[in-house]
């Protein structure tokens, strides 16, 4: 027994409803976001490389729980400016999208 669609399944029609046709929606991260986050990555492994350093000696242990304490916070404050950034951009193009597709004078039908 087989099962046979009615059509293919590239076929289906899209799920985005928020923008008009021929104007997408840029869903992908910002560059100041991905900037952001790369940092917040560089904090996370700066605090994981902590036990080196004090290994090492180039850290003592007051210096160490200091250190680990202002990196953990600062990678928690960029993790939340990337992600904000990344909403706002989101709802930034989501908005021009809707407003392109809208009609009015950008799509040649002033009534003005």
């Amino acid at each position: 027994m087989t099962l046979q669609h009615a059509r293919p399944l590239h076929a289906l029609p899209s799920t985005s409803a928020s923008s008009a046709p021929g104007t997408p929606v840029d869903n992908a991260p910002p560059t100041r976001s991905k900037i952001t986050a790369g940092l917040a990555a560089l904090a996370c492994a700066a605090c994981c490389a902590l036990p080196l350093l004090i290994a090492a000696g180039l850290l003592t242990g007051a210096g160490a729980a200091l250190a680990e304490n202002i990196l953990l916070g600062m990678s928690g404050v960029l993790v939340a400016a990337a992600a904000t950034m990344w909403w706002l951009h989101r709802r930034r193009s989501a908005r021009t999208a809707a407003a392109a597709g809208a009609g009015g004078c950008a799509s040649g039908t002033c009534n003005c």
